[in-house]
Order: structure tokens, then sequence, then C-alpha cells
């Protein structure tokens, strides 16, 4: 007899995987290959940028007051008395209608207080003149104006980007406190499943999802060991899964979560001792989606079906990768768009619409990318985006708003409610 599932919201499912996830340890690492790691530690200004007033511009550097009354009628002559270039101090202070020769990013001699750009000025024999006032601070880039000494930067839980690694330079994080990457294991399940290297025969098909999570993970910065592919033999599962679970941190299984007579994944956890989190939810494309926890382990049943497996990655095990990461935007980023064509099926479930969003003079527009069975194959590698259409609907049609889950896109601090 076929044991009834209830199923349960996506947010629910979410939360549930959340809640067993276990933190990784910290780890200090160079500089050089801390890109892509989350890190672990504030980012504090140890001291003020810029460090200095420095010139915004290529110019001169003058006494704003000197300027006063400029015009195309009344130019003011400034006299040289030096040249500073980045990296250079000036020695001595400038007077009345003294100006230095100044480079981009250089010191401000002392008294200066403005930067008059080269080309606003009108070269002379021992110096130029200007044809407009200026005010204290034009063109000047003021100390500690980017960030002031002790001031928190970059909050822990962030994703380091060439953007991080600058800051982080900058303010000499020669080694820096990041999580410890997970390991991942994937494993395909199915009799019908051929090598991508083997001929099609009779009843069979290749291995894609395989493939595909490892490019997801990938896509993460997060290693795999593949175990392969196994026909559907509850044995040869177990001792597979039961390696799997000794050498990695989280373990991705492909098939075998439906209810066939073929479909072990439910018995597999079951003989493991694990504890099932849940084992169908309330989606379209993936509602068979199943996740155990065993010990700190988490144990992922993605569909054998393409569609539904790409997307029970994304909402599931993506935001439980990166929370384990101490990742506090763990989730995919999402954002409203119009429409562009009509979806008139019903919706009993929530469905996640392979989709291609873009931006016109209209706003932005996302329509399916074609193909959205949970089966399909080309959709998934047309679309940047998940369409979501809630449940209880009779359809959507085009021009009406949705939220879309952008792909590929790193940050989204909230999970998707639903």
């Amino acid at each position: 007899m076929i044991e009834k599932r209830n199923p349960i919201p996506v947010s629910d499912a979410i939360q549930r995987v959340i809640n067993h996830v276990q933190p990784l340890p910290i780890k200090k690492i160079e500089l050089e290959k801390a890109s892509g790691c989350i890190l672990r530690e504030p980012i504090i200004a140890t001291h003020a940028v810029p460090p200095f007033n420095r010139s915004a511009y290529d110019g001169y550097a003058i006494r704003a007051e000197d300027s006063t009354g400029a015009s195309p009628h009344h130019p003011i002559a400034f006299h040289v008395v030096g040249e500073i270039g980045a990296g250079q101090v000036p020695e001595v202070p400038i007077g009345k209608n003294e100006a230095y020769r100044i480079m981009t990013g250089a010191i401000l001699p002392e008294q200066a207080d403005a930067i008059v750009m080269l080309e606003k000025t009108t070269k002379t024999n021992d110096g130029f003149t200007v044809l407009e006032s200026l005010q204290p601070g034009d063109h000047v880039s003021f100390k500690g104006e980017d960030a002031k000494k002790g001031e928190v930067l970059i909050e822990p839980g962030t994703k380091i980007h060439p953007g991080t690694i600058a800051l982080l330079a900058t303010f000499g994080y020669a080694n820096v406190n990041v999580s410890e990457k997970p390991i991942a294991g994937v494993l395909a399940t199915g009799t019908e499943l051929l090598d991508v290297t083997e001929s099609l025969q009779p009843g069979k098909i290749r291995n894609s999802n395989g493939p595909m999570i490892q490019a997801q993970l990938d896509r993460l910065g997060i290693s795999c060991r593949s175990y392969g592919m196994l026909p559907d033999d509850l044995d040869a599962c177990m001792e597979v899964m039961e390696q799997a679970l000794q050498e990695t941190d989280v373990v991705i299984t492909t098939g075998g979560v439906s209810v066939g007579d073929y479909d072990y994944l439910p018995a597999l956890y079951k003989r493991l001792g694990a504890k099932v989190l849940f084992d169908k939810v309330m989606m379209r494309p993936g509602s068979v989606t199943t996740v155990a926890a065993l010990g700190d382990k988490l144990l992922f049943g993605l569909s054998g079906n393409p569609s539904a497996c790409f997307t029970g990655f994304e909402l599931f095990a993506r935001p439980a990768i990166m929370t384990m990461m101490g990742s506090k935007e763990p989730y995919l980023a999402h954002i409203h768009a119009t429409l562009g064509e009509d979806f008139t099926k019903n919706n009993p479930f929530t469905r996640f619409i392979r989709g291609i969003w873009k931006m016109t003079k209209q706003g932005v527009i996302a329509i399916p990318a074609g193909f959205n069975k949970s089966n399909a194959v080309s959709s998934i590698a047309r679309g940047n985006c998940l369409i979501v259409l809630p449940s209880g609907s009779s359809g959507y049609r085009k021009g009406m708003q949705v939220d879309i889950l952008l792909l590929g896109v790193d940050q989204g601090e909230e999970k998707w409610r639903l």
C-alpha cells in the first residue's frame, strides 16, 4: 500500500531545512584565496579613507579665498611654487595667490582647501589664471569621507567578491577569517540512465542531472564528489550512500523519490535511520522533493526530472549550503516583473516556471523560457530566472505583475515566503 504524503508549503519546507543546518568551522586563509568565500569576521576600518585630504583631479591646489571675484572679465592670476605627484608630500605651505601643480590622489599642501581643474585654467609665464570663483572643498577628497577609523564596513556572513577583496587589502587584511566550504556528494539513481559518452538505447536516457547539479554547485564555488550512477537497487544505493556520508558534508541524490515500485530513496532513508523533514512540497515542478537529516548531515532527494531537479536544488539545497557557510544572504534574490505571455494552466500548487527576464523601456519583462513540463531540459538552458506563480489561480495573463527569482545572482536575504 502506498503511503500517503502530505504536502507542505514551500516556505515551511525551506525553514525545516534551515533549522537543521549546522554551521561549518571558521578558518583563516590568505587574502589571495578568499574570493568566493563567506566572511566570518567584520571588516573594520583600521584607518580613515582617504587617510589625508587629497586632490580629486589633476590641476592646481589653491586657497579658495584667493579666487573670490574671478570671472571672464576679471581673471585672477596664481603663481605656481611647486609640484606634488601622487605619493609625494609638500614641504612648504602656500600663501596668497600661490598654487601647487597637483596630480589626482596627491595630498593637499598646508593652507590649500580647493583644487582648480587643469582644464579650467589659462597658462601664464609663472603660473595660470582662473575665470571663476571656487569654494572651500571644491574637487577635494577629504580625510575619512569614505570610511572613518573604527567603522564596521562589512558584516560577517557576506560573500567575498572583488570589491570586498579591495577593501580587505586597503586595511591590511593579509589573512581573513572565512567559513570552510562544504564538500557535496552527488549521486544519480535510475536503471534507465546512461553516461554522457554512451549511445542512446531503447528505454534509456543520458544522465543530465548529475552534471547539472555539479555545475550548480560550481556556480556557488562548492566542490563535489560524484558517485556516478546507480540502478534502482536498494542495497547498492545503501552502500554508496554510506560511503558518501563518510566523505562529504551534504549528499544530493536525483531520482528515486516518487512512489513507484523502483523508487527506493524513502526506504533508503528509513534504513539509514535518517529523519525525513518532508517528502512532498506544494510546488510544481518538484512536488516529490524529499529532504532528510542524519546527525549533522543533510540528504537532498531531488526529482529525477531535470526541471524539477534544478528547481529543487535552487530552492532547498542552495540556501542550506550557503547557510552552512554562515551566509546572511543564502536565498535567491527576487524582483518584480511584468508577465510577457499568458500562462493559462491552473495552479493547485505554486509554480516555478523557468523564465527569461530582460529590461525594456516598459520595465522588467519575464516570459516562460519554453517547454515547461518537469522533464524539460531546453528551458533550463535558456532560462535566467524562475517565475513564481502562486497557487489558487486559474492561470495568469500577459501584463500581470509577478515575482521572479534571479538565477546566478548571489544575494537574497529572506527566503521566499509562500
